[in-house]
């Protein structure tokens, strides 16, 4: 199969900074960068986002806190090895920086992300106690050199029903947005540890058919925060 890995993970977000950047790793004699990108959805709650950055994106633009910009890239991840267990970290990754005025942010798009991938684990179908269905979705998205991004999706509605008995390999295409969520992680010493998980949250879905014809399902996602 021949894979555009432009087409099959592209990110589109604008917000505020909301972190002094620091710096993350270095490949090649080629530094980067991580800080924090602060995004409203509509509901005016707040998501924080990683943002890893080149250096050589960085040469003209200033990222004082609470300047705003325009990030397009791509959402990935990777695996972190602490206390010889295995830890998955998402963050985007910059293709292109730009900032933009007050006006301009609240008029564009602030957080859009599509991804065609495979589903990799046995989605996790469930309801809460109020009746709300979801289902939990980790997705393999190819990338070059033979990597893949495993990135965590959740479904509402329908797309939950949908998504439950969907076969491990089933390539799918999904549009949503990146979203933050403090979560507890409870330690073996009884100790509790507060934590920041980033999945994305599902507006559409479609089943990609190897004829290339699509099953669609195209549902609002029933989530409005």
């Amino acid at each position: 199969m021949n894979t555009n890995y432009l087409e099959n993970n592209h990110l589109v977000l604008v917000g505020k900074v909301a972190s002094e950047k620091r710096y993350s790793h270095e490949i090649y004699g080629e530094k980067f960068y991580i800080f924090n990108l602060e995004v409203v959805r509509l509901s005016s709650t707040v998501d924080i986002i990683p943002i890893t950055v080149s250096e050589r994106l960085l040469t003209s633009v200033n990222l004082n806190l609470g300047t705003s910009f325009k990030v397009e890239g791509q959402f990935r991840s990777y695996n972190n090895y602490e206390n010889e267990r295995n830890r998955l970290i998402l963050t985007v990754f910059a293709k292109e920086i730009v900032e933009v005025s007050e006006e301009e942010s609240k008029e564009q798009v602030s957080n859009e992300v599509q991804l065609v991938g495979y589903i990799c684990k046995r989605p996790i179908y469930r309801q809460t106690p109020f009746g709300r269905e979801i289902a939990d979705i980790l997705l393999a998205v190819n990338r070059a050199y033979n990597k893949s991004d495993y990135i965590p999706c959740i479904a509402w509605g329908r797309n939950a029903r949908f998504c439950e008995n969907m076969e491990v390999g089933t390539e799918v295409k999904i549009t949503g947005r990146v979203q933050s969520r403090m979560y507890e992680k409870k330690h073996e010493d009884g100790s509790v540890e507060e934590r920041v998980a980033y999945e994305v949250s599902i507006a559409s879905l479609e089943i990609v058919e190897k004829d290339d014809e699509t099953a669609q399902l195209n549902e609002t996602s029933e989530e409005v925060v």
